[in-house]
């Protein structure tokens, strides 16, 4: 694995032990009040990071454009902004919601993004 699948896939590992540390903290305090970021966490950071991964694995010629790269930074860069803000949120802190907001709609962005770099890929004769 190498170059963007490989950046993905480190990022995936990094948003697992996370959000496991989240969700052992959770259990061991009885305190469940982060139960959306430990879950945004393990989705949209553990599991979504996976796939992109494997899908630049499987389609290296597609890896290799500028638009993957791209691709990984915005999601990457809203992704941690996106895990930070709920939980800072979530920890009674309101103020955070537009950092949070700004960062949900990027996350969004790089998903639109992923699909027009993958949809023409898979779809391809």
């Amino acid at each position: 694995m190498q170059g963007v699948a490989r950046n993905f896939f480190t990022l995936a590992i990094i948003y697992s032990l996370c959000g496991m540390a989240l969700g052992l903290h959770m259990a061991i305090s009885a305190d469940h009040g982060q139960m959306p970021t430990h879950a945004h966490t393990m989705v949209a950071g553990w599991l979504m990071s996976a796939v992109f991964a494997f899908f630049y694995h499987l389609f290296p010629a597609v890896a290799q454009k500028t638009l993957a790269v791209v691709h990984f930074w915005l999601t990457a860069i809203s992704g941690i902004g996106l895990m930070i803000g709920l939980y800072v949120m979530l920890a009674g802190h309101p103020a955070i919601e537009p950092v949070l907001g700004i960062s949900s709609m990027a996350f969004y962005a790089g998903m639109l993004l992923f699909a027009f770099i993958a949809l023409p890929a898979i779809w391809k004769n």
